[in-house]
């Protein structure tokens, strides 16, 4: 049967790229974005490189939207759910003593609560499958940045919520990692999202470490 990836928080960069990456491997591609113009633009451009992927509009900072999105990729492609790849964040600048309350919680739902939801709704696939739950991190869970505390915190939460995962659902079968991107994604570059989608899916092949920190070895590869 053929495998299926989800990835959440669809759009241009990383998540095209993992798509890219995944598809060129065998597996369909079910997308999760609140937009629809971009996950039909999304679909055309993977359509042309002979990628079976299919757009589900999907808010993720509600959870009951971003279930009935998991839900209608289960309709579509049958229980075939091997990897789960959340890509989604919110990235608004504030300070810790400015942004609001808020602002501060709709972030935390974006950047974490979203990956939680999704991956209780999905984790029965996931056991079934013994598939991979692929959380894209940032160098900010490692050294936050004042003027992004909300991302700060969130990205730190989801770096915790791996490790937490990881420790759960290893004796179930089921990987659970982030990569922990240290550094700004740039095109042509060791950082590009290209190679970054590479490392994400060498993270569901290894299967080996709740964290791979992007960017901590030698930047001249």
């Amino acid at each position: 049967m053929k495998k299926t990836i989800v990835i959440i928080g669809a759009g241009k960069g990383i998540s095209f790229q993992a798509a890219k990456t995944f598809g060129a491997k065998g597996f369909n591609v079910a997308l999760i974005s609140r937009t629809q113009e971009s996950l039909e633009k999304l679909e055309q451009n993977l359509a042309s490189q002979k990628i079976n992927a299919k757009g589900f509009q999907g808010d993720v900072s509600s959870p009951a939207s971003l279930r009935k999105a998991l839900r209608s990729v289960r309709a579509a492609f049958g229980e075939t759910i091997d990897v789960l790849l959340y890509n989604a964040a919110s990235i608004k600048p504030g300070n810790p003593t400015t942004i609001s309350p808020e602002d501060f919680v709709y972030d935390f739902k974006v950047n974490t609560a979203g990956a939680l939801t999704a991956v209780q709704e999905v984790l029965p696939d996931l056991e079934a499958r013994a598939g991979s739950i692929l959380l894209t991190g940032g160098g900010l869970a490692l050294n936050p940045y004042a003027e992004y505390a909300s991302l700060s915190v969130g990205k730190a939460a989801l770096r915790n919520l791996a490790y937490s995962l990881n420790q759960e659902l290893s004796p179930k079968g089921v990987y659970a990692g982030t990569l922990t991107i240290n550094g700004f994604v740039q095109e042509d570059t060791y950082f590009s999202a290209e190679k970054i989608a590479e490392a994400i899916h060498d993270m569901h092949i290894d299967r080996k470490n709740a964290e791979v920190v992007y960017g901590q070895e030698e930047k001249s590869q």
